[in-house]
């Protein structure tokens, strides 16, 4: 790619004008592809379209290299101004402009009413507010490490400001001195319900430049001021942010000025009206023609995501006399990992994210080892989580680490998107479960497998031992996908067949999605994971005295079960489930799906969290809700008395 970004100082007479003339006609495109679709966001595209244009026709990216990996990064997190961006792409000669107009909109195009990647030109999917700018952190800081020198450009609209995640993200930026970061805000002063500074107000500058940042302010409609500005900030090393004073509807008399038209299409009234005023051909009925036919005009594209090749190393094997927490375990693995994967030049393609718990995540070693891989976000879950997947989508191993009730309940919205985005994250969450202990109820996630099985491409793996936590994260450390990988707090022994060996250390191999027979047994079955396995099996050793041989089957992959040994278990006639999670939500509600589509007639019987737990010994608050080796067996026994 030979273009540069702003290289020239101004802009000559001629380039102003042409910037004129695609505003005009983007303009009138916005009316029309939102008056044909009968809905979308014509206000903010209108107000943002000048800066739209110029920031497309300048940055280093080009219509016949939209995947170049080392093109400039633009994430639009206003996504709903998406009208905007389509019209500049299209007239800048991305794609055709009638593909554009015509498909807005239109169930199966790739025009989709907030941006998304299916775009060229487009970087991130977005729609939820407040997310652009952490996003737009992951690349900015994944350009640094790898060394590629592209730049990254943040637009933004004005009442997106009152989210917290974007104080979170200016803060990371200037720690970590993202000087090839770059936002524009959209500062039309009104949103949805009204003028912004009535709804919620709100001193932008003074937000940024309280946090370190350099502020220019322009008029957001003169392209001269435009230019300079996104000009000044590329070159000048540090952290920029442009207050763009802009007009909503911007061009079109009746709508300048008015929040009404933030989200509301015009009528066809109104339409014809605005492209009378705009001086723009009305051909709305040709377009509606081709929005009719069933083939799309334009499909869009594959966005490229860059996957790292990882070595993975020899697996560390904890013996029999070893008591271990899992999160050590991963800490350990965590910091092979890195070794095998240091390059002869010092590059290392992975980045760890912590967010102030290192000491009990145990990423530590890593960090003190590893210290320019290693980032310190700060008590900012919402930005760790959208910074952590968006790198991971160039090339780099992105690993975060972080408690569950963390990582995850408070996350969950910035773990949706990055879903959506098709990232690459590897998010490790301790801490689950009662396991938490002491900490009491406010810290004991125990809902995890039920908020993350609500995205489809996360895959949620739960280990055993520490032996299996080894193998389960250089598992996912090479395999491409969203993963998470769940562990409880506390120590526990390392599983060991009836022979007394570990049954998954040295020759066991983790292959994903199938489940670990145990234990054997004819009399019933019962079906566990996590932290709860060895509790199954010492209930296993009480009942085999008494004479009842049970099953013990572990699934340690939630998310694609192991069907076929799921069935041989229900061979017993018994199936009793037993985790430490909430009992409607997690693996007893996995299993129970799988019984009721194949109509097994079988007892079955849950064991899990009824009720949210107190403070107090892990053992002593198993026991309080009926988790306790004891209490299982009883279970057991009661279930296989009924048959």
């Amino acid at each position: 790619m030979n273009q540069k970004r702003f290289d020239a100082e101004t802009l000559d007479e001629e380039s102003i004008k042409k910037l004129a003339e695609l505003a005009r006609l983007a303009r009138g495109d916005i009316l029309k592809m939102t008056t044909l679709a009968g809905s979308g966001h014509p206000g903010g595209s209108m107000s943002s379209i000048d800066f739209y244009l110029v920031l497309y026709s300048y940055a280093n990216v080009h219509p016949q290299y939209a995947s170049d990996p080392n093109r400039d990064r633009i994430v639009i997190s206003h996504g709903h101004t998406s009208p905007g961006v389509y019209s500049a792409l299209g007239r800048i000669g991305f794609y055709p402009i009638e593909a554009a107009i015509a498909t807005f909109r239109k169930a199966g195009s790739p025009f989709e009413g907030h941006v998304e990647k299916g775009i060229p030109g487009v970087e991130w999917n977005t729609g939820n507010l407040g997310q652009g700018l952490s996003a737009g952190c992951g690349f900015a800081l994944g350009s640094r490490i790898l060394k590629r020198g592209f730049h990254v450009f943040v637009t933004m609209g004005c009442g997106e400001q009152q989210k917290g995640q974007i104080s979170e993200a200016r803060r990371f930026a200037i720690k970590y001195g993202l000087d090839n970061l770059t936002v524009i805000i959209d500062y039309n002063l009104r949103q949805i319900s009204g003028v912004t500074p009535e709804i919620m107000p709100q001193n932008i500058s003074k937000n940024y430049e309280s946090d370190g940042w350099k502020v220019i302010e322009v008029d957001g409609h003169q392209f001269q001021e435009i230019y300079s500005a996104f000009r000044k900030a590329s070159i000048n090393h540090h952290p920029t942010m442009i207050l763009a004073h802009t007009t909503m509807g911007k061009g079109v008399s009746f709508m300048e000025g008015k929040e009404e038209f933030h989200g509301r299409a015009l009528n066809l009234e109104e339409y014809k009206k605005a492209i009378q005023e705009l001086g723009v051909e009305d051909d709305l009925d040709r377009y509606r023609q081709i929005r009719e036919k069933e083939n799309l005009p334009f499909s869009g594209r594959k966005y490229p995501i860059e996957i790292p090749s990882i070595q993975i190393g020899n697996p560390r094997n904890y013996e029999k006399d070893q008591k271990l927490d899992n999160r050590s375990a991963f800490g350990n693995a965590l910091l092979d990992l890195a070794k095998v994967n240091l390059k002869k030049d010092g590059s290392l393609p992975m980045t760890v994210f912590d967010c102030d718990l290192a000491p009990s995540t145990k990423t530590t070693a890593f960090a003190k080892q590893f210290p320019d891989h290693f980032f310190q976000g700060g008590i900012q879950e919402h930005n760790t989580a959208t910074i952590a997947g968006s790198i991971s989508t160039l090339g780099l191993l992105s690993l975060f680490a972080d408690f569950g009730v963390f990582g995850i309940d408070e996350t969950y919205n910035q773990h949706r998107l990055n879903d959506i985005n098709e990232t690459n994250l590897k998010l490790i969450c301790t801490h689950n479960g009662l396991d938490v202990g002491e900490d009491g109820n406010t810290h004991q996630c125990i809902d995890y497998v039920g908020v993350m099985r609500n995205l489809f491409g996360y895959k949620i793996i739960i280990p055993a031992d520490p032996n299996q936590t080894d193998r389960v994260i250089r598992y996912v450390a090479k395999t491409h996908g969203n993963f998470l990988v769940a562990m409880g707090r506390s120590p526990i022994p390392i599983l060991l067949t009836e022979e007394g060996i570990p049954m998954f250390g040295h020759a066991y191999e983790f292959r994903y999605g199938d489940a670990d027979l145990v234990r054997k047994g004819k009399d019933a079955a019962i079906i566990t994971t996590g932290g709860m396995v060895y509790r199954a099996v010492q209930a296993w050793e009480k009942l085999k005295e008494k004479g009842i041989e049970v099953q013990v089957l572990n699934i340690s992959c939630l998310s694609d079960l192991d069907v076929e040994a799921i069935l041989k278990a229900a061979h017993t006639g018994t199936v009793i489930t037993y985790e430490d999670h909430q009992i409607h939500t997690g693996l007893g509600s996995r299993i129970a799906n799988v019984i009721a589509e194949h109509r097994l007639s079988i007892r079955f019987r849950k064991l899990g969290i009824t009720q949210y737990g107190s403070s107090g010994k892990p053992d002593d608050l198993y026991k309080m809700q009926g988790l306790d080796a004891e209490s299982l067996i009883q279970v057991v026994l009661d279930e296989i008395a009924r048959k």
